[in-house]
């Protein structure tokens, strides 16, 4: 385990999404019979045992946090990825398999040029360093160097009509390459949603990579969301349709727990999920707990996104 203090107001082991008990099962046969595997490595010789490829003419944004960043094995070892298991090395464990290429991404609804964006038509798109807060909504955050480009950028192209309100967002269905998707865990596909001056606006990243490399599968190869005022849940990985739409999508999460979930997650630290208080968080890594900030620290960029709503509300 990275973090091996606990205090008082820490999440609790039965509110953190548990590891798969199959897993833990299995690690236990190897260990009994000698076996080595990757599922026995350490994050750090996990991580560069698939380290992906580097990725050319990456610039700079101002849009950068000047925070430390956390290290690579934190950042591709400790993931929520469902469609590998619910534990947080589950990514790492269960993805050798994927496949990353071929990959193309659908784009229609309403708009007037509806199409497909290939992955590597998107890599010729200006690749551009970001490195944002990550804030999960189980009260835990990272700082990361994604690479990616500004989704605005690519949308305009598809040109939205003036029907358009909300962009969907759609993940892969292939039970091969996503093996806890034969289990109803989640309803499946991964659904998530932005309004669409949410989906426009200049910090929401359409990413590609992290560390100046592509995207590893854990992290959600070869494409995915990043709206780094909102809870990381948002941020759809391993993404395949793209659609404007004229009403609110339903996300994964609604459907799964409305009671919990939204649709909007901004990140707030006065709304409190009914299992993690959101007023702290733990920067993985770390071991004292810092205040969160609104909107994760973007609020001078997004809150006038916002400023007819009840945020207490709209959650």
């Amino acid at each position: 385990m990275l973090i091996k203090n606990t205090i008082a107001s820490d999440p609790k082991s039965f509110e953190i999404t548990p590891k798969s008990v199959y897993l833990d099962r299995r690690r236990f046969l190897q260990m009994s019979v000698g076996v080595a595997g990757a599922a026995l490595m350490p994050w750090s010789m996990r991580a560069q045992a698939a380290m992906p490829n580097k990725i050319d003419g990456i610039i700079k944004s101002p849009f950068s946090t000047d925070e430390p960043i956390n290290k690579y094995d934190e950042v591709t070892g400790y993931n929520n990825f469902y469609e590998f298991g619910t534990g947080k090395t589950d990514p790492i464990d269960n993805s050798a398999e994927f496949k990353a290429r071929p990959w193309a991404i659908q784009v229609d609804g309403l708009c007037d040029k509806p199409g497909t964006l290939d992955i590597e038509e998107l890599m010729k798109f200006q690749q551009e360093e970001r490195i944002y807060r990550m804030r999960c909504v189980e009260a835990w955050s990272m700082v990361i160097p994604w690479v990616g480009v500004e989704l605005g950028s690519i949308l305009k192209k598809f040109e939205p009509n003036s029907k358009a309100k909300y962009v969907e967002f759609t993940t892969l269905v292939d039970e091969k390459q996503f093996p806890a998707q034969k289990y109803p865990i989640i309803p499946w596909p991964y659904i998530e949603g932005l309004r669409l001056d949410e989906a426009m606006h200049p910090l929401t990243l359409l990413a590609t990579g992290i560390f100046g490399e592509e995207l590893p599968t854990q992290n959600g190869a070869p494409v995915r969301l990043v709206v780094p005022w909102k809870y990381g849940f948002k941020s759809i990985k391993s993404i395949v349709r793209i659609r404007f739409v004229e009403e609110q999508p339903t996300s994964t999460w609604m459907k799964q727990a409305p009671n919990e979930y939204g649709f909007y997650a901004n990140v707030n630290p006065q709304v409190d999920h009914p299992r993690w208080t959101q007023s702290k968080e733990r920067r993985i890594g770390e071991f004292f707990r810092q205040p969160t900030a609104m909107f994760n620290g973007y609020g001078e960029e997004v809150a006038s996104l916002y400023k007819d709503m009840d945020l207490r509300k709209s959650f």
